[in-house]
């Protein structure tokens, strides 16, 4: 049983370590696409300006989901090793993953917006999709959280555990 552990927190780190890249190479296209829009040398129009610099914020959106879902399972699944069968585990899991989801997908839906608003129109309703999909979203996770509570009720030394794991992992 260790040497299945062991290589599922190598097959983990393996995920984190590739999240990190994706992140990094991430933020290099950032800045390479904000330097494309502000370089004062270039000739370009101001729409095309504001273009780059919507792309800059799509990308960063990007990274950043990538290290917050690469830090949620270094913390989750490396650091805790969380057991996913108490109900409190699993909201928090959920939770933190949720958080990304939905803020990646609110910020890439006002870039769309943005975006389509000055260049193309009649994409707007495509935009309006990745708004409603962020909304029903959270609002799932909202019901989720409702009805998860009663079953975290019947468990309170769980939520009492995951606190004492939470100073843990703080320390390290």
């Amino acid at each position: 049983m260790k040497i299945i552990r062991r290589i599922f927190a190598a097959g983990y780190s393996a995920i984190i370590f590739l999240f990190l890249c994706c992140a990094v190479a991430l933020v290099v296209f950032a800045g390479i696409e904000l330097w494309q829009g502000i370089n004062p040398g270039a000739a370009k129009p101001l729409r095309e300006r504001f273009n780059a610099v919507l792309e800059c914020v799509g990308l960063l959106t990007i990274a950043v989901a990538a290290l917050e879902l690469g830090q949620t399972i270094l913390e989750e699944e490396v650091q805790r090793g969380a057991q996913m069968s108490a109900p409190t585990r699993v909201r928090r899991f959920l939770s933190r993953f949720m958080v990304v989801v939905i803020v990646s997908l609110s910020i890439e839906s006002l870039v769309a917006v943005f975006q389509f608003l000055h260049d193309d129109p009649a994409h707007l309703p495509q935009a309006a999709g990745i708004a409603v999909a962020a909304a029903l979203l959270l609002a799932a996770w909202g019901v989720f959280i409702k009805l998860n509570r009663s079953a975290e009720e019947l468990e309170p030394e769980a939520m009492e555990d995951a606190k004492r794991e939470d100073e843990v992992v703080e320390e390290k």
